[in-house]
């Protein structure tokens, strides 16, 4: 036992990162934390895509994205489809995953800020595999984003398996931004590029 003390007392830095890995390694909302941490510093950050001016005849060749159903707790329908006219954020998310729960508050900045904003649609897609696992972490972090499920298979080009993933769709309902992986949706660098998809 001394001996254990004595090898303590000379690495005991060595001792402290070991223990710091095992939380971060065991606790979802350590690892969380730490994730938010760097994502505040922008390094992950993604930016919506400029809007192209394509001649009238590419326009008509443009092929059309398949439609995305998703259903609300109330188990209203709704169709990405039937959203042009609207610029649509949508977060694809589970309560198990710590880079959806690092970038959740940043989200949840996002919304408060426009969510009376008439033109533009929040869907925050739970993929947990119980449903009542992802709206019992919304309840218990006080988060009021939209929660809706998937009503059907997910098309790839919306999502294809990396969690988390946001998409954003323009009024046209083309996808300018398709991010896989956390980043920080509470920048006043992304608060502009959404002002200037709502004036498109």
């Amino acid at each position: 036992m001394e001996k254990l003390k004595i090898w303590l007392r000379k690495n005991w830095s060595t001792t402290l990162l070991v223990a710091i890995f095992a939380v971060l390694l065991v606790n979802p909302d350590a690892k969380a934390w730490l994730m938010r941490q760097l994502a505040s510093t922008g390094l992950f950050n993604s930016n919506i895509e400029e809007k192209t001016t394509e001649p009238p005849q590419a326009e008509e060749t443009t092929t059309v994205l398949p439609n995305l159903s998703v259903a609300d707790d109330k188990g209203n329908i709704i169709n990405t489809s039937e959203l042009k006219g609207k610029v649509v954020f949508i977060n694809f998310w589970a309560s198990w995953c710590p880079p959806c729960r690092a970038e959740f508050p940043s989200i949840q900045t996002f919304y408060d800020k426009y969510k009376d904003q008439k033109d533009l649609i929040f869907l925050g897609v739970n993929l947990d595999d119980d449903a009542s696992a992802g709206k019992m972490y919304l309840e218990k972090e006080k988060f009021s984003i939209p929660f809706v499920l998937p009503n059907g298979n997910i098309p790839n080009e919306f999502f294809s398996g990396s969690l988390p993933t946001t998409v954003v769709l323009d009024k046209a309902g083309k996808i300018r931004m398709h991010h896989a992986g956390m980043a920080d949706y509470s920048k006043e660098s992304f608060y502009e590029e959404i002002n200037q998809l709502l004036k498109e």
